[in-house]
């Protein structure tokens, strides 16, 4: 088996490896057999996968438009990513409310974050970003189509800070140590040039909702900093969820519009 930290030249026909892997990992696409889990390889498509899930909301969106007012078509709008994506990220952020909610030591925060079982608070904050996400999808008017295309790509892209500027919490063990195994090379952020040059063709909005992505996930890192001083895989789960519904509902205000 290939060493994942070996320096040496990977050959062209391997490369669509850690792509599929990236999509099998954060979607129900049909990517046909499993590939190789490669952790580390995987992480710079993370925007990339994003984007195509955008894509397919907006396809989804506009075909829905001729048969729906918008709001209706916002709601099956957040289905439709809840369906594509296994809720997977919904779950870390049902997880990560549980665990970070109220005044508790980072061991007991992580040992409930770590129990499979939703409490009042995960429930409570699953319920209001799907209402945040749905309100902001619903507002879209003008470059609906590109606002839901760009969003998805700036929230999965979101992890990566996440896994470049926090170790993880569970080093004995955990889903998502292996992401942690060496440091997240600035090469890994390439992926995210793609929704940054999309958000040009928005004019001064879109400069808007880049720098509003910026200040969200400082300011979420900062609170998972002073909080645990680390990060796990649920958290950055919650974090996708987060800024996805704050950028929707952002994307709709009126200083944006």
């Amino acid at each position: 088996m290939r060493n994942p930290n070996s320096k040496s030249r990977i050959p062209h026909s391997e490369f669509h490896i850690p792509i599929k892997a990236a999509f099998q990992f954060i979607t129900i696409l049909p990517m046909g057999k499993p590939a190789e889990f490669q952790p580390r390889r995987m992480i710079p498509y993370f925007p990339i996968v994003g984007l195509v899930l955008g894509i397919l909301l907006a396809l989804f969106d506009q075909a829905a438009l001729q048969l729906w007012p918008p709001t209706v078509v916002a709601l099956l709008d957040v289905i439709f990513l809840i369906i594509i994506t296994g809720a997977f990220h919904l779950d870390g952020l049902g997880d990560a409310a549980d665990g970070l909610y109220g005044q508790r030591s980072r061991e007991k925060a992580l040992a409930i974050m770590k129990d499979s079982r939703i409490g009042a608070m995960g429930l409570v904050a699953i319920i209001c970003g799907l209402c945040i996400k749905w309100a902001g999808i619903a507002g879209l008017d003008s470059y609906r189509s590109l606002w839901l295309i760009i969003i998805p790509a700036y929230a999965r892209g979101s992890m990566l800070f996440g896994l470049r500027f926090l170790p993880y919490g569970r080093p004995d063990g955990g889903t998502g140590r292996d992401f942690f195994d060496s440091p997240l090379p600035l090469r890994a952020f390439s992926g995210l040039l793609i929704p940054l040059a999309l958000s040009l063709f928005l004019g001064w909005r879109g400069i808007g909702i880049t720098l509003l992505f910026i200040l969200l996930t400082g300011a979420i890192l900062y609170y998972y900093k002073k909080k645990l001083g680390c990060i796990t895989g649920d958290m950055l789960g919650a974090m996708s969820e987060v800024i996805e519904a704050a950028l929707f509902l952002l994307a709709t205000a009126g200083a944006m519009t």
